[in-house]
């Protein structure tokens, strides 16, 4: 007996998944992580408030820290909000001209994700999951999956 599947196999290799429970996938990850959050934070002007709280609440203290040595292994959460930040920023530059792919995040958006307030504000208050849900957003309308 044959089984049907819901869909033909594909001729692509499956995605590598990255497991960020391992201690030495995010050493190699951090470093350049760490180094893409602050040019989007330069690219997208943020505060250092507002950096901590796109990074899960990280004081101002740790945010200079981070800023002075660079060189440490971040945890999943922050690896990850970073990763779906970047996401966020490649997104744009796909879609926008540089100008308003770097402003477009302290816009206020009619999008009713947003409610007329700015993706940086919906994502500070959000947290991880207002992160995913903006790339998600992006994504989709860059025609990515």
């Amino acid at each position: 007996m044959t089984l049907a599947y819901a869909y033909p196999l594909s001729r692509y290799e499956p995605a590598v998944v990255v497991d960020l429970n391992e201690k030495s996938t995010r050493e190699q990850l951090s470093g350049s992580a760490i180094k893409g959050f602050f040019k989007l934070a330069d690219a997208w002007k943020l505060r250092d408030e507002q950096a901590c709280a796109l990074l899960g609440g990280l004081s101002s203290s740790a945010l200079y820290e981070w800023k002075k040595k660079p060189a440490r292994v971040l945890e999943v959460d922050r690896i990850t909000r970073i990763s779906y930040l970047l996401g966020i920023y490649k997104a744009l530059h796909i879609l926008y001209g540089r100008k308003l792919a770097d402003q477009w995040v302290s816009m206020p958006n009619r999008h009713r994700l947003f409610g007329g307030r700015t993706p940086l504000d919906y994502m500070q208050e959000g947290g991880l999951l207002a992160m995913q849900t903006v790339r998600q957003l992006l994504d989709a309308r860059r025609g990515g999956v």
